[in-house]
């Protein structure tokens, strides 16, 4: 086992419904730690460069809309395994294909506002933790 960071974003859907407390339990109840965490509403420019690996997919657009509809909240996870672990705690993109304890099963709208970002690998990880954060705004 290894400690890591992930990035997690708590999607507009979750601060439209006033959903951070709940989602930040489960979180901290799979033992990671929030150790970075702003409230923040991304501009179409920031949303595009965020997510401009999808920029070819048909969901594109959509996506860019929906994450600037509203406020966000981007967190630093601390923790063992800490992608692997919030994937898990996260769900599938499918909310109606999540597994039950999951935050998508539990929050999630649609496929669309499926409440919860997290970063795919601990490489991604690095790289989205860097978009949304300095070393000084992390607390270990």
């Amino acid at each position: 086992m290894t400690t890591q960071r992930t990035l997690s974003i708590l999607k507009p859907d979750v601060t439209r419904r006033n959903l951070t407390g709940k989602i930040n339990s489960l979180i901290e109840d799979t033992g990671l730690k929030i150790v970075a965490q702003k409230r923040l509403k991304l501009s179409l420019s920031q949303a595009q460069a965020f997510y401009s690996v999808h920029k070819k997919r048909s969901f594109f657009n959509d996506l860019i809309n929906f994450m600037i509809s509203g406020p966000i909240i981007v967190q630093v996870l601390e923790g063992e395994n800490a992608v692997a672990t919030y994937r898990d705690k996260m769900g599938a993109t499918d909310p109606k294909k999540a597994a039950p304890y999951t935050i998508r099963a539990q929050f999630a709208e649609s496929i669309e506002a499926n409440s919860v970002h997290g970063s795919d690998s601990l490489k991604n990880a690095s790289v989205e933790i860097r978009f949304f954060f300095s070393e000084i705004e992390i607390n270990a």
